[in-house]
């Protein structure tokens, strides 16, 4: 892989980031119910890190002299993390985030095989540091499912 492939992910990660800022800020807003306050307390500390996750992913662009797009590149992908129409619907907000997660999950393990081939070891150790944090949201997510079966 080349640079231009390393760029091309690091782009797409940097959009899933700012979108799953946005889809997790709001579902902490809609949510409503004494079940909900756990979730909603656990989206709002998320919110900081994944935003955070993408200042470093924007840096990392930069670094290469390139850019993190704006709002008129943007393009939103994250159908299943919408807020649901009943703001009680707290399992539907949990499979969206789950799905997010492994969404990032994924991005950042093929950020790790383009930055190994391009021989960039500093983009593959920024790509394992958020791919655990990803893996850490998923599980807690996971857990929360647990809670809410069928």
């Amino acid at each position: 892989m080349t640079n231009d492939q390393v760029l091309e992910i690091l782009r797409e990660a940097y959009n899933d980031e700012m979108e799953t800022v946005m889809n997790y800020m709001t579902n902490s807003i809609v949510l409503d119910g004494v079940h909900a306050e756990e979730i909603k307390d656990s989206l709002e500390q998320d919110i900081d890190e994944e935003l955070n996750h993408a200042r470093m992913l924007g840096e990392r662009l930069k670094y290469f002299d390139a850019r993190p797009g704006g709002s008129y590149e943007f393009e939103a992908r994250q159908e299943g993390l919408q807020p649901p129409e009943d703001s009680t619907d707290i399992l539907t907000v949990i499979d969206g985030v789950i799905e997010a997660e492994e969404d990032a999950i994924e991005t950042y393990r093929s950020l790790i095989d383009a930055a190994e081939e391009a021989n960039d070891p500093v983009t593959e150790d920024l790509a394992v540091q958020l791919l655990a944090d990803e893996e850490a949201h998923r599980g807690e997510f996971r857990g929360f499912r647990k809670e809410y079966k069928d």
